[in-house]
């Protein structure tokens, strides 16, 4: 099947980023082996294969939801991954759909194939728009042009990606699905199309890649190689029909200077050519652009004809517009059978249809190539920080796939942000941020995380009517913070302290499950005119309006006031023992109590040995008055 470029309208926001650093080629995925970076992702496919040029095809992933489904005819068309398709119905994908590819950040040139041929019966193309990285690129608008709904249309660009994923995203126009047949990414060097002065912030969206002289070639529909997967058409179509020209070959001879970095334009481009046949004729093209935007055109030549063979025998000029910007001399330039590139900027333009002239000024102009791409800054991105975090949020509240929350959470800035979700830019940092959440009776079942607080800019947060359950999260104390309202859900625990910044005016907890005492800031709110609710929470107390908090327990165990009172009594206890063996110290003192053994071990025994003489006296005397006093003599005769 022939190559179409369906070129279509898209709208572009001023750059806001800084150009990138200088590639390492360690972590930069072209220059670390492109191979392991790519991917052909057959949208809607169910088995991964390898096309008939050998391009191998993965079935399809990384979607964030919608439904497969199948071209009405496929017998017309000759490639598998173009018969198949995924569509993104709203009322059950959300308005925003994605395939969010984990890649290495680096610049990447993305092509989709996209298609309609009647696959839902319904005899009507869609109305979508397309963006890359949270950039808005495409607009399809319902009808499509007659080849392009039948027959399919590819497009291409090349982007930076920032991250670690590729967000190729999809916002439904009215209640239409977008529809898409497959998504191809290669890496790209960092320094290609001269990213060095243009800076990396700008996606390059292709208005028109052809050969002169050659039919469609690359990756997927030749064998033909390009280093990162480019396809160049034939330039039949944006050729002046009336334009009587001839094709030139370079005949086997070795094309010097293709294939090099940091472009890699394929040596196939350069082995044929286009000139005219009358020599005063002017080579001319008509390309369809968008007025509203900048373009960079790259022109491609080689001296291919063997008949010049010195400067000057070739000359001719480059009309855009009317207006001569530069005279082309290939030999002087180059010599012969070499590549040669030129490239120009375009801004300010007036007409929709961009004309092109290679005007004779010596012989014939010759001509091998062009590609025209319109440069686009990047969007304005959510700042990363509070993406992760609302990632996070996306996670814990089981947000439903209804509600489209995938991709950037506020970008792009035409688009509506995630469902119940409102963004601001942040002028310290030209970065989106998330300021308002909106999501009363949505039908959430999980928990609030505590990624919550890495939303400082946070202004309004209603999670209301749910059944959200868990502790409130410390990190609901932002500063910025104005309303809350967490009513009717299943919340238990403690009110955090944090909860009642100087700015929060309205804090509704009602018909929960929390307990302990309220913190005083919160409960400040309403005693300075702001709005506070806390009825329904059966467990809350100490402040007017709600009962007393218990002296020491709670029905978890011993409260922040208990704990306190026995670690005071365990002090009391202490102090008292520490006093009772002080006093003892100071009366034996006063006593003089000598427990030490005499120095002479010797003397010890003999005063020993005397007392218990001194005892056997006595013990004699003791008995002789005994026996005294009972009539009996000492003499011990008897009576």
């Amino acid at each position: 099947m022939q190559l179409l470029l369906f070129v279509v309208l898209f709208l572009s926001i001023p750059s806001l980023f800084n150009s990138a650093p200088s590639p390492n080629p360690s972590n930069d995925p072209f220059l670390s082996g492109a191979a392991s970076h790519s991917y052909n992702i057959d949208c809607g496919g169910t088995a991964n294969f390898t096309s008939t040029f050998g391009r191998p095809w993965l079935s399809d992933r990384f979607y964030s939801g919608g439904s497969p489904g199948m071209v009405a005819e496929p017998h017309r068309f000759s490639q598998s991954q173009e018969r198949t398709l995924r569509f993104f119905p709203p009322s059950s994908s959300g308005k925003k759909s994605c395939y969010s590819v984990p890649v290495l950040p680096g610049r990447y040139y993305i092509r989709t194939f996209t298609v309609y041929d009647n696959y839902d019966s319904k005899l009507r193309s869609p109305s979508f728009d397309v963006s890359v990285e949270g950039t808005l690129i495409f607009t399809y608008r319902s009808p499509w042009p007659e080849s392009a709904s039948r027959s399919g249309a590819y497009s291409d660009l090349i982007a930076p990606i920032l991250d670690s994923s590729a967000d190729i995203c999809f916002y439904s126009i009215a209640t239409d699905p977008p529809v898409i047949a497959s998504l191809e990414l290669s890496p790209v060097h960092p320094l290609a199309y001269d990213s060095a002065t243009t800076g990396s912030d700008l996606v390059l969206v292709n208005y028109g890649r052809f050969t002169a002289g050659s039919e469609l070639f690359g990756p997927g529909f030749t064998n033909d190689t390009d280093a990162f997967g480019r396809v160049w058409q034939s330039d039949v179509d944006f050729r002046v029909a009336s334009l009587k020209v001839k094709a030139l070959s370079a005949g086997g001879h070795q094309i010097f200077g293709s294939n090099q970095p940091p472009n890699y334009f394929p040596t196939r481009l350069y082995e044929t050519a286009l000139t005219t046949v009358n020599p005063k004729d002017a080579l001319e093209y008509l390309i369809p652009i968008d007025t509203r935007l900048s373009y960079m055109i790259w022109f491609h030549f080689a001296e291919i004809d063997i008949s010049v063979t010195s400067a000057g025998q070739r000359v001719f000029d480059i009309a855009i517009s009317g207006e001569n910007v530069t005279r082309i001399d290939i030999y002087k330039e180059v010599g012969g059978f070499t590549a040669f590139k030129w490239f120009y900027k375009l801004e300010n333009l007036t007409s929709t249809v961009l004309s092109i002239q290679l005007v004779p000024v010596v012989g014939q102009p010759i001509f091998c190539g062009i590609e025209n791409y319109a440069m686009t800054p990047l969007d304005m991105a959510t700042d990363p920080a509070q993406v992760g975090a609302m990632r996070a949020l996306k996670e814990s509240l089981k947000i439903p796939s209804r509600m489209g929350w995938n991709g950037d959470p506020c970008a792009p800035s035409s688009w509506d942000t995630w469902e119940g979700v409102t963004c601001h830019r942040n002028p310290k940092n030209s970065r989106l941020v998330v300021t308002q959440l909106d999501l009363g009776s949505q039908g959430l079942k999980g928990y609030i995380s505590d990624q919550i607080g890495v939303l400082t800019d946070l202004v309004s947060l209603n999670l209301s009517s749910n059944s959200l359950t868990g502790d409130l999260p410390w990190g609901l104390g932002q500063n910025s913070l104005m309303s809350i309202d967490l009513s009717s859900n299943q919340f238990t625990g403690s009110i955090p302290d944090s909860l009642g910044s100087a700015n929060l005016q309205t804090a509704i907890l009602n018909n929960n499950k929390l307990d302990g005492q309220v913190p005083e800031k919160l409960y400040s709110i309403g005693v300075h005119g702001g709005i506070i609710d806390l009825s329904g929470n059966k467990g809350l107390c100490g402040v007017p309006t709600l009962p007393a908090c218990p002296m020491f327990w709670d029905h978890k165990g011993l409260n922040k006031t208990g704990k306190i009172a026995i670690a005071a009594s365990c002090a009391f206890i202490l102090l008292a023992v520490l006093l009772v063996v002080y006093i003892i110290y100071l009366r034996r003192g006063e006593n003089d109590y000598d427990f030490d053994f005499p120095q002479d071990f010797s003397y010890f025994s003999s005063a020993i040995a005397a007392k218990r003489n001194r005892y056997h006296r006595a013990k004699s005397l003791m008995l002789i008055e005994m026996e005294t006093s009972n009539g009996l003599h000492p003499n011990g005769n008897g009576i």
